[in-house]
């Protein structure tokens, strides 16, 4: 089975073309980095119109790459849910045409469904299937847009289970934001992790709180060490040099381990010998790091994509959807784009007390 996926849930238009075992046949990408970074942060109207210029050159080049055609296809998938309300509905109007066209059969997907899957994508034979990780497991999935972990024992809907989330700010949101009071761009999150690498948090530890360290909570809050940083800027200035890497180690250091401890927490919560890591975050080194270490002290396996299956990509959304197909699941083409993710959340955004 081929599928088409078709992904514009943000700020990247993508397709790609992947079989319902995984194997990657073709990936197109296209940022919309450049665009946002005048603004420090997505666009929403920006980004609806940049995909509708975008969709159909990178549909075509996911198809050429693959050596198909729309004929050729077995279904095409495409983000549905969750995102921009308007960026969502230029995939989906892309996808709908293209299926009546091509007489092929429509598969919506679930944004953050694509992320927790896509451990199993190959890209250039590799991993192999018994590298992949067996379910179920915990995953920890971290973006710009979604910090949670979560339960997984098989790919549908009902087989995932929120196991605690943020109550704010996603991960990638605080580094961004972070990023922006340090005077760093957008995005912030490849150079807050590039500059921690040279610098020495426990320098800066004063400056960074811990990050919603109750022992027995698996949710998260990232607002409290946003506000801290943002109040020793205030007060000391924006820092330089050898100061700067300091604190973004600081920084990077305490987000990092709240994800890790609570991460491997759920794990033996739920006991699960398996961890897999999702979303743009699982590509920062210091996770990586910090995860493979913790899983290895406590004897659990840890299972993280390649760069290019962390970041937004229509691969994953083809191979969800590919596996839809297979279940014998299909969409109408009344299908509609939702803000919010279809997967049942436990998490109530806010503070006080639960």
């Amino acid at each position: 089975m081929r599928v088409l996926g078709i992904e514009t849930s943000c700020d990247e238009t993508a397709a790609a073309v992947v079989t319902e075992g995984g194997d990657v046949l073709s990936d197109v990408v296209r940022s919309q980095v450049a665009l946002h970074a005048p603004y420090g942060g997505v666009v929403p109207e920006v980004a609806a119109r940049d995909h509708a210029r975008a969709v159909v050159p990178v549909v075509r080049e996911a198809l050429a790459r693959a050596g198909v055609t729309a004929a050729d296809l077995d279904g095409i998938a495409v983000t549905s849910r969750p995102g921009l309300a308007g960026a969502l509905l230029v995939g989906l109007q892309a996808a709908k045409g293209l299926a009546w066209a091509a007489g092929k059969p429509l598969v919506g997907v679930d944004h953050l469904v694509g992320h927790l899957l896509a451990v199993f994508l190959r890209r250039d034979g590799a991993p192999a299937p018994d590298e992949r990780p067996a379910f179920p497991y915990v995953a920890l999935l971290a973006s710009g847009g979604h910090t949670a972990i979560y339960r997984v024992d098989g790919p549908a809907l009902g087989a995932i289970r929120e196991l605690g989330a943020t109550r704010d700010d996603a991960a990638g949101e605080a580094f961004d934001k972070v990023a922006k009071l340090l005077g760093l761009g957008y995005p912030g999150g490849p150079v807050v992790d590039r500059l921690a690498a040279t610098g020495d948090a426990a320098a800066a530890a004063e400056a960074v709180p811990a990050v919603m360290a109750r022992k027995e909570s698996l949710e998260f809050s990232f607002s409290g060490i946003k506000s801290a940083v943002a109040r020793h800027v205030a007060k000391r200035g924006r820092p330089e040099g050898q100061a700067l890497n300091d604190l973004c180690a600081a920084f990077q250091g305490a987000v990092v381990d709240a994800l890790v401890q609570k991460t491997v927490r759920a794990a033996r919560a739920e006991g699960i010998e398996r961890v897999v890591l999702g979303g743009g975050v699982a590509a920062n080194r210091g996770l990586r790091a910090k995860m493979a270490a913790a899983c290895a002290r406590r004897g659990l396996g840890l299972f993280v994509p390649p760069f290019a299956s962390c970041t937004d990509n229509g691969a994953m959304i083809a191979y969800a959807g590919a596996l839809r197909l297979a279940a014998g699941e299909r969409d109408t083409l009344d299908l509609a784009p939702e803000t919010r993710t279809a997967l049942p959340r436990v998490t109530r955004k806010g503070g006080g007390v639960r």
